[in-house]
């Protein structure tokens, strides 16, 4: 198989799976700032994502929200910003400047451009007035602090403009200013989403700006951030590299030259690693269990996931746009959806077919983390931004 590749199966994915996505017992992080380094990206467009996932992989979760948003807001050591394929992660801070380069800028120059095109069919006013608007909001913000969009208005009006958008279609809107000004200069690196305004679980956030990075070379940060992602989630394929950082097949090619990855055969085909990363891995001592959020980024690592997500449950836990749901995961492999309900209760199913033996493991094991989950997030009641069936069926 693979013409002389070393062949890497499924059972070796998910041992490495276990290990490096910090989900076995032994492999799990001291804090939010580890787990966020150990995975390079957490998804961020749903904010209770971040804490839970975070929360999954930490061996004391018990002040995963305190510390999560300590390492958020008051030591800056993470930062939510848009990255790839146009969606909000949470970063460590010292990767902004890599992903600035590597995605952000070419996603910046088409928001942008789309933006004046958008103003310049509703009839509203041109590039040089955005401009100034744009000057007038990051000065405001850098006098005011972290501000929301309504806030920054009192400072700059004109940020409450409206322009019609798709004017005569099927999706025609109203747009404000402030929401597609703002969302362009959160994807240049010039601004961040800041703190919620209410719990951790809101949606509704301030807007800060953003930490000062270098600029770097765009094959340089693509080379940088390919190797840091292949190190977490190697091996893939030029599809899940492609689709994961949102970048052209060429620019995937010369990201993997530069450094030097290796080919190995996967039963979907030829897949990477990093150089020195060939050898056998050994998996966790023992099996674990996990409970993982919608939009978790080992869930949504790949593009391909019949290794660890069997097809036919696919429709239980995704939603039309392909988004996961909250997933049950038993030695490197998903096995089941769960919810939260209005009590507070964690309930799960199994979706796999277990042998007795096994789904009486399985059973036990996932039993704890409900009850290790329901303990630290307390109070606070999780509705997953993106909804799927089982999901619902769950938490009705």
């Amino acid at each position: 198989m693979g013409g002389g590749l070393r062949y890497i199966g499924v059972a070796e994915r998910r041992a490495r799976l276990g290990l490096r996505h910090r989900l076995a017992g032994a492999a799990r992080a001291a804090g939010p700032v580890e787990v966020a380094e150990s995975l390079v990206a957490l998804h961020g467009t749903d904010p209770a994502t971040v804490y839970l996932a975070v929360g999954a992989r930490l061996a004391e979760p018990a002040s995963t929200v305190a510390r999560t948003e300590r390492a958020l807001y008051e030591d800056r050591a993470l930062v939510r910003m848009h990255g790839m394929r146009h969606t909000v992660f949470v970063f460590p801070t010292e990767l902004t400047a890599v992903v600035h380069a590597s995605t952000g800028l070419a996603v910046a120059a088409r928001e942008r451009a789309t933006l004046v095109k958008h103003m310049a069919a509703a009839g509203a006013p041109d590039a040089a007035w955005l401009a100034e608007v744009e000057e007038s909001t990051l000065a405001a913000l850098a006098r005011r602090g972290p501000a929301t969009a309504a806030e920054l208005a009192e400072d700059e009006p004109r940020l409450r403009e409206r322009f019609v958008y798709g004017a005569g279609k099927s999706y025609e809107g109203v747009h404000t200013v402030s929401t597609r000004l703002l969302r362009v200069l959160g994807v240049e690196g010039k601004v961040v989403r800041g703190r919620p305004l209410g719990s951790w679980t809101s949606s509704q956030f301030r807007w800060a700006v953003a930490p000062a990075h270098p600029g770097l070379d765009v094959s340089g940060a693509q080379a940088e951030l390919l190797r840091r992602w292949l190190a977490v989630c190697g091996p893939a394929t030029e599809a899940d590299l492609k689709w994961w950082t949102g970048w052209r097949v060429t620019e995937v090619r010369r990201a993997l030259a530069a450094i030097g990855a290796q080919a190995v055969s996967l039963d979907e085909g030829t897949g990477f690693v990093l150089d020195g990363d060939v050898g056998p891995v050994a998996g966790p001592t023992e099996p674990w269990a996990a409970l993982l959020p919608a939009l978790d980024p080992t869930a949504m690592g790949w593009q391909r996931r019949e290794w660890y997500l069997a097809p036919e449950l696919w429709p239980s836990l995704f939603d039309r746009s392909g988004n996961v749901g909250p997933t049950v995961w038993w030695d490197g492999r998903v096995v089941g959806g769960w919810a939260q309900r209005g009590d507070g209760e964690i309930v799960w199913r199994l979706l796999e077919d277990l042998g007795a033996v096994e789904r009486r493991a399985v059973q036990a094991a996932v039993a704890v983390e409900a009850e290790r989950l329901r303990g630290w997030v307390g109070a606070a009641r999780v509705t997953p931004r993106f909804r799927t069936p089982l999901e619902r069926e769950l938490s009705a």
